[in-house]
């Protein structure tokens, strides 16, 4: 048994002064005792939470999922430790079949990388609506079809779709009735309001990097934005990179959204690297002062880092710790219905810890040290 001691914890309800966190492999407790057989690690007054979350990645440190290898997947798994993120889903483009299988396969058979662990596949398209391509390359959309993606539904954990496409309704109607665990969710898509609204009873509980390849908001048009802030069922992800979204909309959909707005990077292989060129689902990406773009400027992913995210957001916000912390952990973690996230009893022993510039200074993963910074 190990023990953290003189750390400020991090639940989802409050930050705990005079508490030490004991595990092994997994969590055993959060507790003010302190077996004396215990191996202590001295935190020195640094923030400890549960190990955070990204459920929209594409890639880190050069390496990206649609690379389809052993090696890229753990490339990203080792790197993104340094941010905080303990747990990631990996998330596709969208490119030709044989590539997606490529990718896919992959994931079935490298999953259980060292480093962050794999979770499963965030399909970020084919499915999507040609107007709202955004960075993913329109040859390759095509209509949902389950075919595609049948093989390979026990790594699947979410999908992102344009609801208005032909076949849409017919498609996200099917995975809500036989895989209800896979969380649906509306992206590069251009669904008026009312569709939208249709498309969450069809199944869809989740909005893929709101505002960001969607309709704007508009007064007389309010679009997939407003039937998302309206619905407080409905989840929503943000890149919280001052450049996606203007920081203004950070407290607005903290105040409205609250419990269900996630913080995701949507980071593609350029994520902890230098500025230069890279690429991006078979494009060319410049990144330049922070910013990863297409050739002809349009933004494609980004190079955030999660742990800058969440300092973004703190710093644009009212929000509480705990309350910005569980954007990363438990409640991505309940979305997709996992025992990772939190600092419970028989969890997993993921956790970070950081300073108050979220700056990390070493991050678990089933109770092993990963990362400690240099």
């Amino acid at each position: 048994m190990r023990a953290i001691i003189n750390a400020k914890i991090v639940t989802d309800k409050e930050v705990l002064d005079g508490y030490n966190l004991l595990f092994g492999k997994k969590i055993i407790k959060v507790t003010k005792e302190l077996p004396i057989w215990a191996e202590v690690i001295d935190a020195k007054g640094l923030y400890l939470s549960a190990g955070f979350i990204d459920i929209h990645i594409h890639g880190s440190a050069g390496f990206d999922v649609m690379d389809g290898t052993k090696e890229a997947l753990e490339g990203m798994a080792q790197s993104l430790l340094q941010t905080g993120t303990t747990s990631f889903l990996a998330t596709t483009m969208t490119m030709s079949e044989e590539a997606i299988n490529q990718a896919l396969i992959a994931v079935q058979e490298h999953k259980h990388t060292k480093g962050a662990k794999v979770l499963g596949v965030h399909l970020e398209g084919p499915f999507i609506n040609e107007s709202k391509h955004g960075a993913q390359n329109p040859k390759f959309i095509q209509k949902p079809n389950f075919e595609l993606i049948e093989p390979y539904m026990d790594i699947v954990k979410m999908i992102t779709l344009a609801p208005e496409v032909e076949g849409g309704e017919v498609f996200i109607k099917y995975m809500k009735e036989n895989y209800p665990h896979i969380l649906l969710s509306v992206g590069h898509s251009d669904a008026s309001y009312e569709v939208t609204k249709k498309s969450f009873s069809w199944g869809i509980s989740h909005s893929t990097h709101l505002f960001n390849a969607m309709n704007p908001l508009h007064h007389r048009e309010p679009g997939i934005v407003g039937a998302v802030l309206e619905d407080e069922q409905i989840s929503c992800e943000i890149i919280a990179d001052l450049i996606h979204v203007h920081p203004l909309f950070f407290n607005i959909l903290y105040k409205l959204k609250k419990e269900q707005l996630l913080l995701v990077t949507d980071a593609m292989r350029a994520g902890c690297m230098h500025c230069g060129e890279y690429d991006l689902g078979g494009q060319k990406v410049l990144v330049k002062e922070g910013e990863a773009r297409l050739e002809d400027g349009t933004l494609a992913g980004s190079v955030l880092k999660l742990n800058e995210a969440l300092k973004n957001f703190y710093e644009h916000t009212d929000i509480t710790l705990p309350e910005l912390i569980a954007m990363v952990t438990t409640l991505p973690a309940e979305k997709l219905g996992l025992n990772v996230g939190a600092l419970k009893e028989d969890f997993p022993a993921d956790f970070v810890l950081f300073d108050e510039g979220f700056e990390i200074y070493s991050t678990f993963v089933n109770g092993e040290e990963v990362y400690k910074k240099g």
